[in-house]
C-alpha cells in the first residue's frame, strides 16, 4: 500500500468518525484487530454498537468504494465482531455499517460521504452493492 493510499484511508476514517459523532454517536474504537480482521471504526448509539467498514476512494475515481465489501471481506467482519462482542461482554445490538468516503488526494477535504445503515447482516444475507 502506498502513502498516498495510506493517507486517504486514514483520512476517510477521520472522516467517517466526524460523521458518527455529528449525529450522535460515541466512537468506542478505531482499528481494532484480532485474528480475523480489522474493524475501521466501532460507534455506539443507544442500545446498538455499530462495526463499520470504512471504504475511502480518490475523489476522480468512477467506482464506488462500497463494491469492495465483499462476500468474504462481510463473513471476516462478522467474526471479528464476534469477537470484539466476547471481549467485551456487551449486550448491546450489533449493526453492519458501511461508509464509503471520497476524498480529494490534493486537498485531503472530503468531498463526499454516504453511510449505508445496515449494510449486511449476520446469519447469510449479505449485501451485493
Amino acid at each position: 500500500m502506498n502513502n498516498l493510499t495510506q493517507t486517504l484511508g486514514k483520512k476517510g476514517e477521520d472522516f467517517a468518525c466526524m460523521y458518527y459523532v455529528k449525529y450522535g454517536f460515541g466512537i468506542v474504537a478505531r482499528n481494532y484487530r484480532c485474528a480475523y480482521g480489522e474493524i475501521d471504526v466501532i460507534a455506539q448509539k443507544d442500545d446498538k454498537i455499530f462495526f463499520c467498514e470504512v471504504k475511502t476512494r480518490n475523489a476522480s475515481s468512477q467506482m464506488r468504494p462500497s463494491v469492495n465489501v465483499t462476500l468474504a471481506k462481510q463473513k471476516k467482519l462478522i467474526k471479528t465482531a464476534a469477537v470484539y462482542m466476547q471481549q467485551h461482554k456487551t449486550q448491546l445490538q450489533p449493526v453492519f455499517d458501511v461508509i464509503e468516503v471520497n476524498v480529494n488526494p490534493y486537498t485531503l477535504k472530503c468531498t463526499s460521504l454516504n453511510r449505508i445503515e445496515n449494510a449486511f447482516i449476520q446469519g447469510g444475507n449479505y449485501a451485493v452493492f
